[in-house]
Parts: structure tokens; sequence; C-alpha cells
């Protein structure tokens, strides 16, 4: 690949991750409107109304549902751990501040970098461990562990959000490489996360109102657009690459937060969030000076 259309595929990638950025935000914010309902039965709607999406896409370009068999494991890692994922990152959205919640599940870029390193041997080095330390203690500034905190396990199952989602775009990267279609696997996944809740679904139920419901739907929708674009983001780039603009969520985040909850972060979740951006950053920075260099050579 020449260097101009690495150069392509790099804005590509960075814009789309904004714009999944700005998507997610507003569904973390529906999921929080739609109250007191199960994390579950939120996370049902929310892969709902992917997954008819990706359907549709998927019939309308006549993209085969046929996996190759090679990619077929990484596909089911990619499903499970997302689902894992949205799990914890939506009871992390309903008992955290939204942008506390935010933060923590954008941990996922540098998990995704650490699980790129071990599984797909994409090379890490010291200075960009550093600034992976770095991001973990702004972590610990949000999540303020304590035997008196009432929000840490709420806090560390956000973290846990952000581990399954980084594991799961080191599969949607590793998928992209091997040519496995963008929409086939949000398909996917949002088919295997709907299937997988059904039966608690069908035991534990809460009713809901119009609002709640249309509320949620909204929430799948935004999750649909955060889903394709994100998806479609690091199978152009690599995750070191284009991971600092996913940090742009934050910011919708704290926004919408303020705006629609009167929600103001304290002090400690400010400098968490200095923090896990500064070494976003910084890692950025040195990634396009690494790469700078590495053209300069060739």
């Amino acid at each position: 690949m020449n260097t101009e259309s690495r150069h392509d595929n790099y804005l590509r990638g960075a814009l789309l991750i904004m714009l999944s950025a700005f998507c997610f935000a507003c569904m973390n914010v529906c999921v929080r409107l739609a109250g007191d309902i199960p994390s579950v039965q939120k996370s049902f709607f929310r892969n709902l109304v992917a997954a008819v999406f990706a359907g549709a896409v998927i019939i309308k370009n006549h993209v085969p549902l046929r996996v190759e068999k090679e990619a077929r494991l990484s596909l089911a890692m990619r499903c499970i751990a997302g689902t894992a994922g949205i799990l914890c990152n939506f009871y992390a959205v309903d008992h955290l501040l939204v942008a506390d919640a935010s933060i923590l599940n954008k941990l996922s870029p540098f998990f995704a970098v650490l699980f790129s390193y071990f599984l797909l041997k994409e090379k890490i080095s010291p200075f960009q461990a550093a600034c992976v330390a770095a991001a973990f203690c702004g972590c610990l500034f949000i999540v303020k562990p304590g035997f008196h905190n009432t929000a840490m396990m709420p806090a560390l199952i956000g973290v846990c959000g952000g581990l399954g989602a980084g594991f799961a775009y080191t599969m949607v990267r590793k998928l992209g490489t091997m040519g496995v279609k963008g929409p086939l696997i949000v398909f996917y996944f949002s088919l295997f996360s709907c299937l997988i809740v059904v039966p608690w679904i069908a035991l534990h139920a809460v009713a809901m109102s119009g609002r709640q419901t249309a509320v949620l739907l909204l929430a799948g929708l935004c999750a649909a657009g955060g889903q394709f674009s994100i998806t479609a983001a690091y199978t152009y780039a690599p995750a070191k690459k284009i991971s600092i603009y996913d940090y742009s969520q934050i910011l919708f985040a704290a926004v919408l937060g303020f705006v629609l909850f009167d929600e103001v972060p304290d002090a400690f979740s400010f400098f968490g969030y200095a923090l896990v951006i500064a070494a976003s950053f910084v890692m950025f920075l040195y990634n396009r000076s690494r790469e700078k260099q590495a053209q300069a050579k060739s």
C-alpha cells in the first residue's frame, strides 16, 4: 500500500471513529433516559435495532452470510467479548455519571493496543506501554477505590466493559484484515447479543411504557450508527493510530450529562479524565512521529 493510500485510510478511520464516539455518547444518554429498566433488557433493544439494520445492509448489498472457516473463531470471540462489554457498560451508565461511565468504557483503545500486541503481533514500545500505565492511573482517580466508595463496584464493572470492548475491537481489526465485511461482523455480533439474553428476558422482563420503548429504540439506532462506524474505522487503520479520536466521546458525554442530568464530575474524576486523555494524546503524537520516521527511511 502506497503512502497516499495509507494516509487516506487513516483519515477515513479517524473520521469514522469520531462519528462512532458521538453515536455512542447519544446511546448512553438514551440508556439513562429509559429509566429504571434492567441493563440486560436495555442491551436487548440496543442490539435488536443494530441486527435489523445490519441485516438490511446485508440483503441490500447481497453480502453472503457464510464466514470462512479460519475467521469463525475470531468472529465468535468478537461476539462474546462485545456482548460482555455492552452489558458491563450499560450497568455502569445506570449507576455512574454518564461521563464517568464513558471514560471507563473508553479504556477500550488501550486494551485494544495491548490485545493487538499479544494476539496480532502489532508491536508496542516501552513508551506506549508507559502511556497505557498512565491511562490506568487516570482510571483509578475515576474509580476511587475504597471500602467506603459505594460507586466502586459499578466503576469496576465499567472497567470490565472497557476490557471486553478492547478485546472485541481487536477481533474486529483481525477480521477486517481477513476480508470479513463490516456489516457481517455487526450482524452476527448483534444477533448473538440478542439471542444470548433471550432466556433472561423471558423470565425477568419488566413492562415498559411507550416512551421507554421509543427511547430504547433510539438508543439502538444510535448504537447501530456507532457500531457500523467503529467497525469500519478499525478495518481502515490499526488501533494505535486512530484510538485517540475515540476520546471525543468524553466531551460529548460530559456536555450531554450536564445539559440533561445536571451532572458535574468531581475533581478526582476531572483529574482522571485529564490523565487518560493526555496519555492518549501523547501516544498518538508518538505513533505519528514513528510513522513519519519510518516513511523517511523508506
